[in-house]
């Protein structure tokens, strides 16, 4: 039997090509790109799962209403361990970067983290090289990953070998690891010891319970947490610890899962990488709807052409055929065209997937004899093909078979259903061009929108090594060179600041109140540098020495102390425990990703290094860079020269964002192909159908407008109702979407209009194709047997 059907099928492929091809190649394509996603989203989902304790590891995190930090104190650690016996481990980690240097080879590295030497009993992180227990024990020890042993030494066996650090330091290669698996949210390629950065650090050297700078871990015991009321109460507990440490600040502790954090944390002070479990349902949800317009095609095609089929039922059910042996039947059909557009799909993910990973960023791999993947891909299929098989087979096999065989009608249910699959096709399509005309003009609002400073031709040089000693020299041959004469040193770039104090004071204010208030230590250069605007007052003077403890503050600030920029000038505030005099506003500029509010800020005077930064001009940036390089490395050869630009620092803000639009657009744009695909074959389906009534309404005078209107007409019908159902939807989405950046674009009846002309000028054009076809073809033919 079951080879009687597959025998069937296998001739009603061939004898009907084109329907066939529309069929697999639909299927093919959507699989091809919901398989592709399904990879991204599972590498997504992996994240930190493949350690040997996830399920016990916690990361502390900090809390205040007006702020949401990934840090914690440096003593939290040693106090968990010792006063709550949950506490099976805990590990502190700080980010670092530094000049490394083999056989007179620098480079500078950003990827340096500092950890206790029970990173790796809590981490599982295979070290193929040293012994896991004592490698971080040794004040000099480092570890490295293979990656950065073959960048160093050409070899991987790297164990015992030696690497100079920042040009005074030497350290002896304690353990190699294998490269960190991509999907960790933490990312490094050097380990160092805590106890070596105790020696110079100052939180670590007092144990200091003020500072929020280091990143603590730590595993719980077996079933220490069973449940949300339980986390709450250890939250509860580690909160009460800090407390009978420190009693000025008011901060609440939470324990966050570590297999959470990659797609659930957007907190201050991140490790960088972090996705968005947004995105993972937006992509979800998107290959889903690619599945269900290629099933629609499916059923829109062979429920209209279910008159071909009616004879065949009737004749089967005539001679015994029974009603579940001709669901199997059709079901059979659809699942075999299924498989073949799976063995499809594969090949073009094959050669898809170098492209996908460009797009994403990302290395995926696809092992196709993997037996779960083997598994999972042909239940994707199965489910396709039952999916897509399940109504044409329950419709043809539910003909009564004396009508069929006398010629009647079939009947116009298949019609209402077909109609039905047609609406959700352009409901699908029209909120799809909706979603990428929103991506597209969010983005691009993102990148041109007004900062409050001018982002372009701000070239920065990071201030290491010997810079720092020598900065009056650095000056004086800035001042000298007219490339590099338009300077400032800031402490930190307007891109992503990430610091922040609440201790701060002034007249009035409510002592419940702990605003953060982030600073940047600018110096006299930096309102003209930035081409910022000052509302009231004056920048910073170096004659002036009062100015070291002297402020400007943003308009925000100024809200937040309830001041006025006329009245807040010579005001007292106290920042941090210095007590200076607001001598200047600054209108408000975003110095953090637009995700962001304006928070208030304080500028102080810049007694230290940091990055000097100049403005140049578009004719002469290659100039400034090569005078930039030769000052700096006459004062400071023993580092590499390093440069960046500012607009490009904040383009890389968004590169999640722009990453996930082209994502977004390219789905949306197969989505609508595979949709233009099947409305083609219906189009050419049912102006077949009509062959002979075009013939005669030609030969009565009917003109190729006329004939395009009557094959057209109830597309455009459906189109009509599909828009009705499509733009309250698409509001609601794109809307829920827009809700996670507090600078956005204002959602306007411009492009919900602008997509709705493009799904009826897209479906206008598959559909007319066939319709003008028919409409030229000559009457005589289509007329000749009557």
């Amino acid at each position: 039997m079951w080879y009687s059907y597959f025998k069937i099928a296998l001739r009603n492929l061939f004898r009907q090509k084109a329907y066939s091809f529309i069929n697999i190649f639909g299927l093919a394509v959507s699989m091809a790109c919901s398989i592709l996603i399904l990879i991204w989203v599972q590498d997504e989902l992996s994240y930190d799962r493949f350690h040997t304790h996830a399920d016990q590891l916690y990361r502390i995190t900090c809390s205040m209403p007006d702020i949401k930090a990934a840090t914690s104190v440096v003593p939290m650690a040693p106090a968990l361990k010792a006063q709550m016996p949950e506490v099976e481990n805990t590990v502190r980690l700080w980010r670092s970067t530094n000049l490394f240097e083999v056989a007179n080879r620098k480079f500078e590295e950003k990827d340096v983290i500092f950890a206790d030497a029970t990173f790796l009993e809590m981490f599982s992180f295979p070290l193929l090289q040293g012994d896991p227990k004592t490698a971080l024990l040794r004040p000099d020890g480092i570890i490295i990953t293979e990656a950065t042993a073959q960048k160093y030494f050409g070899k991987t066996k790297a164990l015992g070998q030696m690497i100079r650090k920042d040009n005074q330091d030497n350290f002896v290669v304690t353990g190699v690891l294998a490269n960190v698996p991509t999907n960790s949210h933490l990312q490094f390629d050097f380990i160092l010891p805590m106890s070596f950065l105790a020696r110079t650090n100052y939180d670590l050297k007092v144990s200091n319970w003020n500072n929020f700078d280091f990143y603590t871990y730590v595993q719980l015991q077996k079933n220490a947490v069973s449940g949300a009321v339980s986390l709450q109460k250890l939250n509860q507990r580690i909160s009460q610890i800090f407390l009978a440490n420190n009693k000025e600040i008011k901060i609440d502790f939470q324990l966050q899962p570590i297999t959470s954090i990659h797609l659930h944390s957007n907190l201050l002070l991140e490790f960088p990488g972090n996705g968005s479990i947004q995105y993972v349902r937006i992509f979800s949800i998107v290959a889903f709807f690619i599945l269900v317009v290629a099933c629609i095609n499916f059923m829109n095609l062979a429920t209209a052409r279910s008159a071909r089929r009616a004879k065949e039922v009737g004749l089967r059910k005539v001679i015994g055929a029974r009603r579940n042996q001709l669901i199997g039947q059709f079901l059979s059909e659809s699942t075999i065209i299924s498989g073949l557009a799976l063995l499809l799909a594969i090949g073009l993910v094959w050669g898809l997937l170098p492209v996908f990973n460009h797009l994403a960023d990302k290395n995926l791999t696809i092992k196709f004899w993997d037996v779960k993947l083997l598994f999972t891909l042909l239940g994707i299929a199965l489910a396709t093909g039952l999916l897509s098989g399940s109504y044409p087979a329950l419709f043809l096999s539910n003909f009564q078979s004396i009508k069929v065989l006398k010629g009647g009608k079939i009947g116009t249910s298949n019609v209402l259903f077909r109609n039905a699959l047609v609406v959700t096709q352009f409901v699908i399509s029209i909120v799809l061009l909706v979603g990428t005309a929103v991506v597209y003009k969010q983005l691009q609002f993102i990148h041109d929108k007004h900062l409050g400073f001018d982002k372009e031709n701000l070239l920065y040089l990071p201030m290491t090594g010997e810079l720092w000693s020598k900065q009056q020299a650095l000056e004086v041959e800035l001042k000298q060179n007219p490339l590099t004469s338009h300077y400032t040193i800031i402490s930190d770039l307007p891109t992503n600041l990430t610091n922040g104090t609440v201790t701060v004071y002034w007249e009035g204010k409510d002592p419940a109140s702990q605003p953060l208030f982030p600073e940047i230590k600018v110096d006299e250069n930096f309102i003209s540098v930035f081409r910022m605007k000052l509302l009231s007052g004056r920048s910073f003077s170096k004659a002036l020495k009062s100015d070291t403890a002297n402020y400007i503050v943003n308009e925000t600030a100024l809200r937040v102390m309830g001041m006025d920029r006329t009245t807040a000038i010579g005001k007292p505030l106290t920042y941090q425990e210095t007590k200076g005099t607001i001598i200047g506003v600054v209108q408000d500029f975003n110095f953090k990703p637009m995700q962001r509010a304006i928070e208030p800020l304080v500028l102080r005077f810049n007694q230290g290094g940091g990055k000097v930064v100049i403005r140049t001009t578009p004719s002469n940036t290659q100039a400034t860079i090569k005078a930039l390089e030769k000052i700096d490395q006459a004062l400071n050869p023993s580092y590499p020269f390093t440069y960046n630009f500012l607009d490009q620092d904040i383009a890389n803000l968004y590169r999640t964002e722009q990453r996930m639009g082209t994502f977004f657009n390219v789905f949306a744009v197969w989505a609508i192909l595979i949709s233009c695909l099947g409305l083609y074959g219906l189009s050419a389906f049912m102006a077949e159908q009509r062959t002979k009534e075009i013939g005669v309404r030609k030969v009565l005078g009917a003109s190729i407008l006329d004939i395009v209107y009557l094959l057209g007409k109830n597309f455009i019908r459906l189109l009509l109702l599909a828009i009705i159902v499509a733009v309250p939807l698409s509001w609601w989405a794109m809307n829920s979407w827009l809700e996670n950046y507090v600078y956005r674009i204002e959602l306007n009846w411009i492009i919900l209009l602008a997509a709705c002309l493009t799904a009826f000028l897209i479906a206008a054009l598959t559909v007319s194709y066939e319709s003008i076809k028919a409409a030229i073809t000559n009457p005589v033919k289509a007329l000749r047997s009557e």
